[in-house]
């Protein structure tokens, strides 16, 4: 299983409609590390790490997004892998 870190941007209606809440629980059902935060720009941008197949899965689920969200696009980006991190955090 190849393991792949992803920085994801995420745009849209996306704060303030529990997206880094929903998207943390399903990180962890997916079994993703990493973390997401709002950005000033009123976007999300989040670091998904792990197995290639359940990180696309993600980018994919995070098209969609809540049911109160409205995202107009996920850019992505593959990054390094950034060590130390347990679990997946919503940090800003």
């Amino acid at each position: 299983m190849t393991s792949v870190a992803v920085k994801a941007r995420v745009t849209g209606h996306v704060q303030g409609v529990a997206f880094r809440t929903w998207a943390r629980a399903e990180a962890l059902r997916h079994g993703l590390t990493g973390w997401i935060r709002n950005e000033p720009d009123g976007s999300v941008r989040a670091l998904l790490m792990g197995p290639a197949s359940s990180v696309a899965d993600m980018v994919r689920r995070m098209g969609r997004g809540p049911g109160a969200a409205s995202v107009k696009d996920v850019l992505t980006e593959k990054t390094d892998p950034e060590t130390g991190i347990k679990g997946f955090q919503i940090v800003g």
